[in-house]
């Protein structure tokens, strides 16, 4: 199914910042068979975009966010088979280290309660180089002043940069207008 027709589907909310999106997946050149972690499911973006481009996914949201949607959106485009929802918080995550090979966090970080703790846990659920890679999205400032202004109390831009404390990462920034692609790797 194309992306135009996909787009169709599921409306022009889903169309923001996808090919931003989808090129920035691509270039991560990740195996078919890695395993991904999407954390803060929300409409199911990021994890319809993952199952699309084929990887299986496990999203989550913790208990009593679940507040929107995404089944119906991922059943739309025939890929909820390919997606495993749980109930998590970013900070105690319910899996064993190193287990993931790529998570992915899309306008979800700045929502976190403790950034910090959650980056800790994101990188520990993490494999090591040449494999893991932890990839968030997240809002510029333009990006969060137009999502204001349907939702004027939305949180302010976070940089997640500024939460990776002593742990050792390499990492690029990926520019996109409204959305940057913050993408880490174990040094």
């Amino acid at each position: 199914m194309s992306l135009k027709k996909i787009i169709g589907i599921l409306g022009e909310r889903f169309s923001e910042n996808i090919d931003f999106t989808c090129e920035v997946i691509k270039n991560l050149n990740l195996d078919p068979n890695s395993l991904i972690l999407d954390i803060g499911t929300g409409r199911g973006k990021m994890a319809i975009i993952l199952a699309l481009s084929g990887f299986q996914i496990i999203t989550g949201e913790p208990e009593g966010h679940n507040w929107a949607d995404w089944q119906n959106n991922a059943r739309k485009v025939n890929v909820l088979d390919k997606i495993e929802f749980r109930n998590f918080k970013a900070e105690n995550l319910p899996f064993e280290d190193s287990y993931f090979d790529a998570i992915f966090a899309n306008g979800s970080f700045h929502h976190f309660e403790d950034k910090s703790k959650a980056f800790s846990e994101i990188y520990r659920i993490t494999k090591a180089k040449p494999y893991g890679k932890l990839i968030i999205f997240e809002f510029t400032e333009a990006g969060i002043e137009k999502i204001r202004k349907k939702y004027p109390g939305h949180p302010d831009a976070t940089n997640p940069v500024d939460y990776i404390g002593d742990l050792p990462l390499n990492f690029t920034v990926k520019k996109g207008g409204l959305l940057n692609a913050y993408i880490f790797e174990k040094k």
